[in-house]
């Protein structure tokens, strides 16, 4: 198993991916082969800083860096030694099995819809979140953000991969499914909802209860959250800042603290035949070891196999 990693990419990197790298490397059994794309030099001296094993450790020299606030196409194209663009060679070429960054979010995006085939039949591919549920369980949100406008067969699709997704790595038997609306009843909302709503009560690959309104996102039992990138994009958005205005009014909830994003890494890219994960921005240390983690979970329990099986 060869799991790249963008370690030029994000607001505290080269320090922090590296002390992801060391913190996975030192708590995991039987870790994966790390593919670290960026400076050779600067990457050995700072494994050596942080005296982190090295033994499963592979460095792959990049001379150049795509800046978070640069053009995704135009820096992908420019920029063809870039860490990004030879982890999405490289994994293109099946050189690696999964690739992680926390840099240039628009250049993962587009990275992985030029680079990375779709899983077949899929319309177009979704990013999901974890939702903290105030029972203590933990539900999935898409699509947030990939899709800001869609079409119903595409929420159809976002319920399938949703489904196979909280199955295999949040380990519920069987997710139950909703779609975000306006009004619980059966008709509401706009013509998208009222359009998707059908195709999923008659979708026998998941488990559908109905709508749900905003207020029950955290409290409601679906497990499945269903709706377009613009809506998810938004919840996704307010749901991060519950944890920032928690510290910042010294508020120390066990609850709240479920929304830092470290402790989930950084949200997968579903719909496409390899795991691609994609980090926040100012993600450090403990966000990278637990994107790295996810990434060797989706491969060992095949998420994209499975998905290819239930869409077919």
């Amino acid at each position: 198993m060869r799991i790249g990693i963008d370690i030029m990419g994000g607001d505290y990197a080269p320090d922090e991916s590296i002390k992801g790298v060391k913190l996975y490397l030192e708590n995991t059994s039987a870790p994966a082969e790390l593919y670290l794309f960026g400076d050779e030099q600067t990457a050995i001296s700072l494994l050596e800083r942080y005296e982190a094993p090295s033994g499963n450790v592979r460095i792959i020299h990049t001379t150049q860096c795509i800046d978070m606030h640069e053009s995704p196409t135009r820096a992908l194209k420019e920029k063809p030694d870039s860490s990004i663009s030879r982890g999405f060679q490289m994994l293109s070429g099946d050189e690696i099995d999964a690739f992680i960054s926390a840099g240039n979010t628009g250049a993962m995006l587009v990275g992985t819809l030029f680079s990375i085939k779709a899983i077949e039949g899929v319309i177009r591919p979704a990013i999901s979140t974890l939702v903290p549920k105030i029972n203590g369980s933990t539900g999935l949100l898409l699509d947030v953000g990939l899709n800001a406008d869609c079409k119903p067969e595409q929420l159809n699709q976002f319920a399938i991969m949703g489904t196979v997704y909280a199955q295999l790595i949040l380990g519920i038997d069987n997710p139950l499914t909703a779609l975000i609306n306006v009004g619980e009843e059966e008709g509401k909302g706009n013509l998208l909802c009222q359009a998707a709503y059908p195709l999923l009560k008659s979708n026998r690959h998941i488990r559908f209860y109905g709508n749900v309104e905003g207020r029950h996102i955290l409290t409601h039992e679906a497990d499945v959250l269903v709706c377009e990138g613009f809506t998810g994009n938004v919840i996704l958005k307010l749901a991060e800042s519950f944890y920032d205005i928690s510290r910042r009014r010294n508020i120390h909830d066990e609850y709240f603290d479920r929304f830092n994003f470290e402790n989930y890494g950084g949200t997968p890219v579903l719909g496409v035949t390899k795991p691609i994960i994609i980090g926040h921005g100012i993600s450090r240390a403990k966000a990278f070891m637990n994107m790295i983690l996810l990434a060797q979970q989706m491969i060992e329990k095949r998420v994209m196999e499975k998905m290819k099986e239930e869409l077919s």
